[in-house]
């Protein structure tokens, strides 16, 4: 089965094709959102991202332990169809589309499959780069494709756009049916695929509760639920908050994503190795949490275009940030608990996933942040059977966004600087001397997972970090 030997650059091609389909819908799908959620789009917004990121917290953990047993390329078809299903919906029917990414979140989960595939066909010392590759190639997807959407939708319409999306999606499909090779050997493969499979592996939470036994960890994993809660929001509804808002325009929004992308690449290459030689690994966290409160309070605060790519350029400093903390991560912690403290941080960014849409949803909804793009609703009919109660809440809602046009984000500078306290008391002093008493709570409770997790587990915060 598929063409010549596994290799890392099958999954390359799997990413790429995936992501950049999604990436072509981004004007698309801003447009058939608010159409869709005309008087609360931003909630609509953030419950639907939320229960696709829960979802996929929730489904990560088998699908990775069923990829152990049954092989990967399975598992690779099963999340690129079910994770594209939803994209010709779009022109079908607006609800349907809508409800399909959120049950999709159960599969998608293919960075998690991708990256056991590449464990599978690198030696240790090659996947460091080979995991760069795809991110690299993740990061390279999505800052082309929404560029080429906005120009396919402003010269040949939406039709076109979704058309060739879902064109996309089914080349992926056929790749991985036709070019990609089984990358688990078959002597790896357990007799029966369920014998190794147990809910200690499948338990999602089975990370978050292993924080508590190493207080070295402990600040760490705080300041990543922290910092991570409102990124996983603003980035769920802030290309939506440009478009009605700000009022930026198809070609403006796809500008920016490739910009800051471009920049935050440069900024995770060049800056981070500086900074990281110069003043150490926590100086530089605490560096990208600063610049992180400082964007998000840039785009809380603005009104103007203007403002919003000077806060993009500092949103892309603040991307050193998970970098850092992955180098903190390995700094404090045993050579053989590395997996296990990586899986950790995976758990708590996983769960942000869902948890960030929908916090940033139920903000921009409590402060109406989108009645100034709904002047047809407020009509002379309509006025007499308004709620006086109500009606009052909404004049509160309008003089706020006058001063603060985006309270969310206001709201997750706060939690940052939060963040930002608890990251003071990380210690900077090396593993040798931290983790090792705080080792033995760790390793007795968790050595007959360390197999299973020392590589999977730390693919995806890599993933999330270098782009």
């Amino acid at each position: 089965q598929g063409i010549g030997r596994p290799s890392v650059y099958h999954a390359v091609v799997v990413i790429f094709l995936e992501f950049f389909a999604w990436g072509l819908l981004t004007t698309p799908m801003l447009t058939v959102l608010h159409e869709t959620f005309t008087h609360h789009t931003f909630l609509m917004n953030g419950l639907i991202q939320g229960v696709k990121g829960f979802l996929s917290f929730l489904s990560a953990p088998l699908i990775g332990a069923l990829s152990d047993a049954w092989g990967r390329r399975s598992f690779l078809l099963l999340t690129v169809f079910f994770t594209c299903a939803p994209i010709p919906l779009m022109r079908i029917s607006p609800w349907w589309y809508f409800a399909m990414i959120s049950v999709s979140g159960i599969f998608s989960v293919t960075f998690s499959v991708i990256f056991a595939y590449v464990a599978d066909v690198t030696q240790e010392h090659e996947r460091v780069a080979a995991y760069g590759l795809v991110s690299a190639t993740f990061a390279a997807s999505l800052v082309t494709s929404p560029a080429i959407g906005a120009y396919l939708s402003a010269s040949y319409g939406d039709n076109l756009v979704v058309l060739v999306a879902t064109l996309v999606a089914v080349v992926d499909i056929c790749f991985i049916l036709l070019a990609v090779p089984e990358s688990l050997p078959e002597k790896m493969r357990p007799a029966s695929w369920g014998a190794l499979i147990s809910w200690e592996q499948a338990d999602p939470f089975a990370s978050l509760k292993k924080v508590r036994k190493d207080s070295t960890v402990l600040p760490i994993c705080i300041t990543v639920f922290l910092s991570y809660l409102p990124e996983a929001g603003q980035y769920s509804s802030f290309f939506l908050y440009l478009r009605q808002i700000i009022g930026f325009g198809s070609a403006s929004i796809a500008a920016f994503i490739a910009v800051v992308g471009i920049l935050s690449i440069i900024a995770q290459t060049v800056f981070l190795s500086i900074l990281m030689k110069s003043i150490g690994n926590k100086n530089t966290v605490l560096l990208g949490l600063g610049f992180q409160i400082l964007q998000l309070a840039w785009y809380g605060f603005g009104s103007q275009s203007w403002m919003m790519w000077a806060a993009g350029a500092v949103a892309a400093m603040s991307s050193i940030t998970f970098p850092a903390i992955s180098a903190l991560v390995s700094q404090n912690a045993e050579s053989d608990q590395q997996g296990v403290v990586q899986g950790i941080i995976t758990g708590i960014r996983g769960l942000c996933n869902g948890l960030g849409p929908a916090l940033y949803g139920f903000i921009f909804f409590l402060f109406h942040v989108e009645l100034n793009e709904l002047p047809p609703d407020q009509t002379s009919e309509k006025k007499p059977m308004q709620d006086p109660n109500n009606e009052a809440s909404l004049k509160f809602g309008l003089k706020l966004q006058a001063i603060i046009p985006g309270p969310p984000f206001l709201v997750g500078a706060c939690i940052v600087l939060l963040a930002f306290l608890v990251a003071l008391f990380i210690p900077e002093h090396s593993k040798a001397s931290s983790t090792r008493k705080h080792g033995s709570a760790i390793s007795s409770t968790l050595s007959d997972n360390q197999d299973r997790i020392s590589e999977e587990d730390i693919e995806p915060l890599l993933q999330d970090s270098s782009v």
